[in-house]
């Protein structure tokens, strides 16, 4: 799984992206086909927000793109929100595509007449 990295209004170090990695890399155990992670950090200058670091994250699957946004006070924290984020819609999609099989399979063996010997 590629991980890509876009910083805006702040530097993306070799720390940041190490944790990255180690943090993002269930994500590839829970989807399998899942071809890249794109990141973009973004260091906010707002007086108001008073230098929160926003992270916003998507998840390429062929055919599906799972998207989250966190933010906190340091990146790290960020990064941990938007996995923990992402893996939710993971799990979430599966759960509904495993059980849609199951009805599927379920009303296919109701349907059919038993066999007569």
């Amino acid at each position: 799984m590629e991980l890509t990295f876009t910083g805006r209004g702040m530097e993306v170090t070799d720390r940041i992206r190490d944790a990255a990695g180690r943090k993002l890399a269930p994500l590839g155990r829970l989807e399998p086909r899942a071809t890249s992670v794109e990141l973009e950090l973004i260091g906010e200058h707002h007086p108001r927000f008073d230098g929160v670091k926003r992270v916003e994250a998507a998840l390429r699957v062929p055919r599906k793109t799972y998207r989250a946004e966190a933010e906190a006070d340091d990146v790290l924290t960020a990064i941990d929100r938007v996995k923990d984020k992402l893996e939710r819609q993971v799990r979430d999609h599966h759960r509904r595509t495993r059980s849609a099989k199951q009805r599927a399979g379920l009303e296919s063996a109701l349907t059919q007449a038993p066999a007569e010997e």
